[in-house]
Parts: structure tokens; sequence; C-alpha cells
């Protein structure tokens, strides 16, 4: 029998007999701070300025010489746990967000969607008086959730936010982002053209909310979750913050670490005893590069460096606004970087992250090619891992891996009010799931038992508090264990086993090792900060006892089942609201659909139908489209003519023109692919264009992107192309300007165009030979 609410009021037979009752608004203790927490992405330990680094971070190394500089921090050596970490104070398996949100498998450590019993922070504080604000990367929705059907209770305004403004994938084109504003999507304020950047763009919003705030409840405090995205893939800025550092790189990688480990050595930032770990052998040896090699690695490098200060300047700009309001003493601030710095570059280095994805490696002419373009809004480039490995200084390995070059990552914490210490360094061991229970100690909560019906899991990490004040304290947090990918590890009272675990990439042809083979390192980190001497042969008892622990720990917070793939995961059958169909239809002018759950005619024959009406005087514009500028395909009108174009991976073009053209009227506009093999990822194949039935235009694809058009660029539209354009036939959004096609009075899918997508099971994950449906 349900339970009814208590009734506070008297009710009397009249009004004059009654007494009436209003419970009070949450209201947070007088003069209680607001909470800042700044995430950084992909920063490695060494790249900050106050952390060795010659790049220029002023504005982040005030907040070192105001605050304290935690020198021992970790991360889960991936973005989306870690941040589920951040925001919930439990293991990344714990929340089920064992890997990014895209690689979700149907495991409860695993399936990427964060239980209700572990509250967020901000589902903590918006009851206890404080106004919630997320802005930039979230990146803790399931894929197949960031659409406008799918239920919102994962998005930041389901867990306790009041206001987002941001994107929900990885990352982001800073160009030209796919933005979302609360629960919808929204165009950008400028274009790229007209000076837009996202990481301003953030500011600017972070300014308005807490504006809008102040202006009303003056004394409410805020947290904000501000995560704009940088220093992700892709790296781009402004062309003067980039040319800053013309030449600064070009003395290579090896160089470069050494100058950062003598700096730290200088300013303490690592104990003096540190040794530097040498060069691995997949690193090139810079000074073996040829003179185009050097130049082109030195360029991406550079492009990065200016990303970097140009986000130091606008975090200055947010930091300023406090100033200029009053608010910064009272904020407790916390900076940190998501994992080590990362390795996807390859090499060589990228202008397209999407190529990483579908396994499509780059070249050095290639890249030197688009050398000029780099930090732009026509590259989406990321360094090569020299640089990394440089950047993670002097820790071995790096992003997705659990040697300290994957998890030991940067974090300042600052509050003027009320820590004393001032420029000093922390040298106890902290992990991002300790910075719930730091806050919650800091403003004297417990964490709550409830939270909105649902019991709330008690919380995994440790409070810092202890150290802000006490330099020498012992550190409180004893034992941590590691997964990314297979990569494993485990900290325990200052010693840490390690494994590296070779992955497995069946679509790249590369085999994984099995997890009995893998060869598991020992370290005293405590006196061996970058884990440069093995101590496994020596001490085999403490190695066993550390696995063995490691074990425990695994089946403690839903390690298990090991899975050692990565992009593969993206095939994994997902559960969906809908059956699978043979046939789509699609409406126009809606929001973009995400690639996880719009019609996916990857690896199929498939037939796309348009009917529409065709005015007398003609129509153009897109009628159906899949991607953007790094990779997808368009079906289109220009020029009175029906044109379908390819995109692969901004490498290959493949355009069809029809020979006739568009008559007026109503008219049924078709294109059809009919794949080369039954079997394979990424096949080529033939294509048709047909009008009214008739065909008027072929062309061959002979190779096609197999796993993903882009996690950031991607959005499925009709009608229209919403960011970047697939081909540079037209620019964005190139909206379809035929007529409404009229319908029968048994047909109510009123609509400006109705495209049909036919294929076998086309939205599932099968690779195998599908025909299409005769529409």
């Amino acid at each position: 029998m349900e339970e009814q609410a208590e009734v506070k009021a008297i009710i009397g037979r009249l009004r004059e007999e009654s007494k009436p009752h209003w419970d009070p608004p949450p209201k947070s203790p007088a003069g209680s701070p607001n909470i800042l927490f700044i995430v950084l992405d992909d920063v490695g330990f060494a790249q900050l300025g106050c952390y060795g680094s010659d790049i220029a971070t002023p504005n982040m190394d005030g907040m070192a010489e105001e605050g304290l500089m935690y020198t021992n921090f970790h991360t889960t050596a991936m973005c989306s746990p870690t941040r589920s970490c951040l925001l919930t104070g439990r293991n990344h398996h714990s929340n089920g967000m064992a890997c990014i949100t895209e690689f979700a498998t149907g495991y409860p450590g695993y399936n990427c969607t964060i239980p209700k019993e572990n509250g967020f922070l901000s589902e903590t504080l918006s009851k206890e008086g404080y106004s919630c604000f997320a802005l930039g990367k979230w990146h803790l929705t399931p894929d197949e959730e960031t659409n406008m059907a799918a239920t919102k209770e994962r998005w930041p305004l389901g867990r306790g936010f009041e206001r987002f403004y941001g994107f929900l994938g990885g990352h982001s084109d800073q160009f030209d982002p796919n933005l979302i504003y609360d629960n919808h999507p929204v165009t950008p304020p400028r274009t790229a053209e007209e000076g837009y950047h996202l990481t301003e763009d953030m500011v600017e919003k972070a300014q308005e909310f807490i504006t809008d705030l102040k202006n009303v409840e003056p004394d409410k405090p805020f947290f904000m979750y501000f995560a704009p995205g940088a220093m992700h893939a892709p790296h781009q800025a402004p062309a003067e913050w980039i040319e800053k550092y013309r030449g600064k790189f070009d003395h290579g990688w090896e160089k470069w670490r050494e100058e950062i480990y003598q700096r730290q050595l200088r300013d303490g930032v690592i104990p003096e005893n540190t040794q530097l770990p040498p060069r691995p052998k997949w690193v090139q040896d810079w000074e073996t590069l040829s003179g185009t090699q050097k130049r082109v690695y030195a360029r991406f490098m550079e492009v990065y460096a200016g990303f970097l200060e140009h986000t130091d300047f606008h975090i200055g700009r947010l930091l300023e606004y406090l100033k200029q309001i009053d608010q910064y003493d009272n904020t407790l601030i916390m900076l940190v970087s998501d994992n080590g710095a990362s390795s996807e570059g390859g090499p060589d280095g990228s202008t397209s992250e999407a190529r990483l994805f579908n396994a499509v490696p780059f070249t050095l002419d290639e890249n030197l090619a688009e050398l000029d373009k780099l930090g732009g809004p026509d590259s989406y480039c990321n360094y090569p891992w020299g640089w990394t490995w440089a950047g993670n200084a002097p820790l071995k390995r790096w992003k997705t891996e659990t040697h300290e070059g994957g998890v030991a990552d940067p974090m300042i914490v600052q509050w003027p009010n009320a820590i004393k210490a001032k420029g000093e360094m922390r040298r106890q061991y902290v992990h991002a799931i300790d910075l719930v229970p730091t806050v919650l100690e800091l403003l004297g909560l417990q964490a709550p038992d409830d939270l909105d019906g649902h019991a709330q899991k008690p919380l995994e990490g440790t409070s810092f508090g202890y150290s802000l004040d006490e330099a020498e304290a012992d550190g409180r947090h004893l034992t941590q264990y590691y997964e990314m990918m297979g990569c494993r590890a485990i900290y325990h009272r200052g010693w840490k086993a390690v494994t590296w675990h070779r992955k497995a990439a069946p679509i790249r042809g590369l085999e994984g090792r099995s997890f009995d083979d893998d060869v598991w390192e020992l370290y005293h980190v405590a006196e061996d900060f970058s884990e440069y001497r093995d101590l496994a042969g020596e001490y085999p008892d403490r190695l066993r006892e550390l696995q063995d622990l490691w074990w425990a720990e695994a089946g403690r917070y839903n390690v298990l089942p090991l899975d050692d793939r990565a992009m593969e995961r993206m095939f994994e059958p997902r559960p969906k609201p809908y059956e699978d169909k043979q046939e789509y239809i699609y409406f126009p002018d809606g929001a973009p659909i995400g690639e996880g759950v719009a019609v996916n005619v990857k690896n199929r024959s498939h037939t796309i139908v348009a009917e529409v009406e065709i005015p007398p005087d003609g129509a153009e514009g897109v009628l159906l489209c899949h991607g953007g500028r790094y990779g997808g395909y368009t079906f289109y009108v220009k020029d009175q003519r029906l044109r379908y174009a390819y995109n692969f991976l901004n490498m290959e073009r493949h355009r069809m023109v029809s020979s006739d053209v568009i008559p007026s009227g109503a008219v049924k506009l078709e294109f059809r692919f009919e794949k080369d093999s039954v079997e394979g990822i990424g096949p080529g194949g033939q294509g048709l264009l047909l009008i009214n039935g008739k065909k008027v235009g072929e062309g061959r694809i002979p190779r096609t992107i197999g796993v993903r058009y882009h996690l950031a660029d991607s959005g499925f539209c009709c009608g229209y192309n919403s960011q970047s354009p697939v081909v540079d036939d037209y620019s964005s959004p190139f909206k379809f300007s035929g007529k409404n096609r009229p319908c029968d009075s048994n047909d109510r899918r009123q609509g400006l165009l109705r495209p049909r997508i036919g294929a076998q099971d086309c939205h599932g994950q099968a690779i195998g030979n599908a025909s299409y449906s005769r529409l």
C-alpha cells in the first residue's frame, strides 16, 4: 500500500479553523563556498607550466601559486571512466563505466549506465541549496541515448544539473561543435569565420549562468562542472596562438623531455631521487628522423602548445570574472586532467581522428600536404606519440594504459578563504574518486543515504581534506585498483604491481595476448615515482600478494569479465526501444541523429528514396546526409541535378551526378548501393542514381567507412547538413527548398520530403550481406 506524505498543515472545515504550512526550500549555510571543477582533457603529467613544461600556462600556474599542487594524483587512464569517478566518488566499474560510452557491453561494470544508487555530486548539492551547472564535455550518456527520442535521465539535467551547455560525446570540433543547450541541440552563436571557438563560448556561457544566479539570489552558492574538451583532439586554436610557438620544438621530443625533467627536479615537482626512464623502442629517435619528419612533427606540437595556452587564457577569463563579482576568494576550485597524454595520433600524427576508429593509418606525405591547415577549421589533428611520451615525463606509457603515464595527472586545489598554505605541493596519493568525499567533508556534509528514493551505495573514495593544511600527513587512500581495456594495476601502501596487456584488434589484424601470459611488474612507487626499477624478480612474494589483491578488488568493483577489445566493442549489440527494420522513414528538419541510433548503412547494400515535390523554378539542397568534413555521405540536389557524394575519411571523395535534369512536380529520387563482397568491413561497391525509376547516373565507390563516420561530427540529417558539409560542393546547412509532396488521405506522414532507406537489418551492427528493399 502506498505511503501517504505527512500533512504538516492543520486542515479544518474552514480557512479560519486551519493553519497553512510551507516546507522551506533547501538553503545552504551562510558563507558556503562555490565549488568549481575544471576538467582538462588528455593533459599529461608534465604539460602544464607549473608541472615542468615551458608551454605558457600563467593562469593555471597562478592557481598553483595561490593554492596547492598535488603531484601524486591519479585517474583511470580514460575520459568517461575518470569523469564518472570525479562526479560520483565511486570507481569507474562500480559506475558501469569501464571505458568510453561508445564501447559499452552488457556487463554491470561495462554497460556505461551509471546507476542511480551512485548519486552525482550535483544531485547531492542541489538538495543542499546549491545551483548546479555543467558546461563542455559530458561523455557520460550511453551512445544510443544521445538523441532527441531517448530518455534524458542520463543527460546532465537528469543527474542533478539545472543547466547544461556543451556536447554529449567524447570530443568536439572546436570551431564547429555539435552543441546541446540543456536538453536540445543549438547552433553555435558564431561561425569560425566570425571568430568562434568552443572554449571561448564555454566561458561566456559560464559567466552567463553565474550572472543569472547571482542577479536573483546573490548569496546562493553554485557548483560548476567546467569541462571545455581541451586538450583532446582535435587540437584547434586561432592561428595567432599557434604562431607563438613556431620553431619552439625543433629540438625534438627527447631534448624537450629532458628539459622538463630537469625543471621538475629543480622545482620539486618530482622527488629528488626520481630517475628518467629511457626512450622506449616504439618512440622514434629524433636524431634519426629526416628533415621533413622533424618539420611535420614539430608543427603538430606547435599546434598543441598554442591550443593549451589559448585554453589557459580563457580559464583565466573565468577566474577573473569570479574576482570581478567578488566570488573568487570563496570558491573551492579543483583543476584536474582526466587521463595521461594521448597517443592516438600514432607515430606520425594524424589530421583526422576518424581514421583511428577505422584503422586507416596516416602517411608522412599526407600529413605534409596538410601542414598549413594544422590547428585550423579544416584539420582534426592529434600530435605524434613522441610528444605524448615527453608530455608525461618522467613517466612511462600514456592514456588507456595503467602505468603511471596513463594514470598520473595534474591536480591543483585552491580556496583562498580557507586553505592557509599557498604555493605548496602535496605528495599524498589521491585518486579521482576522492574529490566528492573531500568536497562533502569541507562543506560539513554527509553523503546522503537516499537520493530521490534511491538508496545510495557508500562512497568508495577517501577525503584528502586532511592534506590541505598538513603537508607531511600520511596518505589515507591506501589501495586502488586499475583496469583499462585489459591493462591492469594495483596500488597498495606505496607499492604498485602493473601489467601492460597487448589489446586485441581484429579489424587491424592484430591478435591480443592471453591474459595468462601477461608479465607483471613491481615498483615501490613511494620511492620510485617514475617506475624506473622493476622489482618483480627481487620480491616475487610481494608481487603475488598484490596480484591476489587485484583479483579481490576486481570482484568487489565489477571489473570482471576482462575484455581487451577496443573499437571492436562498437559492434556489440545493445538494447533498443524499437525493433530493427528493413525500411526506415525520416522527416525533414529534425535534430541531428547520433550514429548510435541512426540507420546504419555501413557494410551493407542499401537504397535511399526521397519522394519530393519540385516547384517549376527548381529546387536545391540536401535530401539526406550522414557525417561531415571528416567522413560520411550526402544525397542532394544542386543545379537541377541529382547528386550523391561519398567522403572516405577526408581522403577520397566519390561523386555521382545525374545526366538528366530533375523535372518539376512529384518526383521520386533514388540512390542505390550494391556492395562487392558478402563479408568484410568497409567493402567497395557500385552506386546508382535514379529519377522516377530511370537510371540517370552511376559511379564506383572503391572503399567505404566500416566502423564509424566520426565520434563528433557525424549527425544524421534529413533535409539539411548540420555542422561541416560532407563535401565542398555546398555550404551547410544547405536546406532542401522543395515543396511538400502531396499525401493521400490514408497517409498522415506530412513533411517536406520523406526519404526512405531500405536494407536488411539496417540498424544492427552485423557486417554480412544485405539486400536492399524494392521500394
